[in-house]
């Protein structure tokens, strides 16, 4: 009992010690110089689009001081510019029936493009 008594008082200390260092390690270390990915998710109701994308290295908020890039889409439908969006997911409303290509480009605030674009075709029913 008296040799066993000190390695769990070590033991002890060293569990509080690693629980105590613990707080001050970060819970998520970003990098930075990861390469920006886009990938883009669409729904049709009615005369709607609704789209969701997902944008790893570039951020909509102006204000975010966490990462050094900062943009906003530039959403074109059949090859021309409809409306600039500062959200990862939005609307299109109102789109006429038939056979439309969107394109989506992510581009700095100064309308300087990332080199991220997508193109889908949606299909409004009549």
């Amino acid at each position: 009992m008296k040799k066993i008594l000190p390695l769990f008082i070590i033991a002890f200390l060293q569990i509080t010690s690693n629980l105590t260092h613990a707080e001050e390690l970060p819970v998520y270390q970003q990098n930075t110089n990861k390469v920006p990915s886009f990938t883009v998710q669409h729904q049709i109701k009615g005369n709607d689009i609704f789209v969701e994308c997902i944008l790893t290295g570039i951020s909509f908020r102006a204000s975010d001081k966490t990462r050094k890039k900062v943009g906003k889409l530039i959403i074109s439908i059949d090859g021309k510019k409809s409306q600039e969006v500062a959200s990862a997911a939005f609307i299109m409303k109102g789109l006429s029936p038939g056979e439309h290509k969107v394109k989506l480009e992510v581009v700095n605030l100064n309308n300087e493009s990332y080199g991220l674009i997508k193109e889908f075709l949606v299909n409004i029913p009549r």
